[in-house]
């Protein structure tokens, strides 16, 4: 960029362009979504306004976006936060970004958990808290404790419960996975989001997933490992007829099956995402409902 005129036009052209040849996913809504961010507004405001010139110090904040995002920073950690399930959820480099995958997860647990009755949820490595905190604001009555071993993803889940007025459903435990949920507490449903990449092949993933934390990635040689760990203890932790609901990679469907009907659950299947592929593993808790 010169010291020409830079309208917004011109700059999301330009930024688009740039980004599409440096292969950046969504080249032209990311180009938005750090615009966006520079200048507070909204994207269709900036549709409104595409002749409107951006101020030297707009440039400057703008550029130096760019430059991050090309280094391989996750858009996400750039602007601060990240969309999901209709809400705005606060991340940075202490939790995984959010994806819109997951939002199937949630679509899935809702199901489980009554609009007008109580109920008890627990989603473990919760990371932002955006599976935890989107069951407690879609069903008031619902109890939810969010499990996660990182301190630092317990306070962005924390800060998040607070900033979204869940904070008083929402109970944060930090530790792993069971160990400090309280033994006597029994749930309706278990959610994770857990690690679910293989060891071997964190390294080939794309440049911004890479700086995510390696620790919500790494699943272990199959992938299975704190997926493995869960199934086993969430029957103890489930009561009779509970659902436990997990993400898993698009290349672990089969072995889910054999996995969660080995660990003694019922009812076990895989739901496939939009692209047609296995993105969810359910099974349920032995006993009547």
């Amino acid at each position: 960029m010169t010291d020409e005129v830079w309208t917004v036009r011109k700059v999301l052209g330009w930024t688009a362009g740039h980004f599409e040849k440096s292969t950046v996913d969504s080249p032209r809504l990311t180009a938005e979504i750090l615009l966006t961010h520079v200048l507070n507004t909204s994207r269709v405001k900036l549709y409104t306004d595409l002749d409107r010139p951006l101020q030297k110090t707009e440039l400057a904040a703008y550029r130096a976006l760019i430059t991050k995002r090309l280094e391989g920073q996750p858009t996400a950690y750039l602007t601060g936060y990240r969309e999901f399930y209709g809400r705005r959820f606060a991340v940075d480099a202490r939790v995984l970004v959010p994806r819109p995958e997951t939002e199937l997860l949630v679509e899935a647990a809702l199901k489980v958990l009554p609009k007008d009755a109580p109920s008890r949820a627990l989603d473990l490595c919760t990371g932002s808290g955006c599976v935890a905190l989107s069951l407690a604001l879609e069903r008031p009555k619902a109890s939810v404790w969010a499990v996660d071993v990182s301190p630092g993803a317990c306070a962005v889940a924390k800060a998040n419960a607070e900033a979204l007025g869940a904070g008083g459903r929402v109970t944060v435990l930090e530790g792993d996975l069971f160990a400090p949920v309280p033994e006597g507490a029994r749930f309706d449903l278990v959610t994770a989001n857990a690690p679910y990449v293989k060891t071997g092949e964190l390294a080939g993933l794309q440049k911004e997933v890479r700086q995510e934390p390696t620790l919500a990635l790494d699943g272990g040689p199959d992938g299975l490992d704190v997926i493995r760990r869960i199934a086993d203890g969430a029957l103890a932790r489930l009561k009779p007829g509970g659902l436990l609901a997990l993400e898993i990679g698009d290349d672990q469907g089969e072995a889910m099956v054999t996995l969660l009907t080995r660990a003694g659950y019922r009812d076990v299947r895989v739901d496939v995402d939009l692209a047609r592929l296995p993105r969810l593993a359910f099974g349920t808790a032995p006993g009547a409902p």
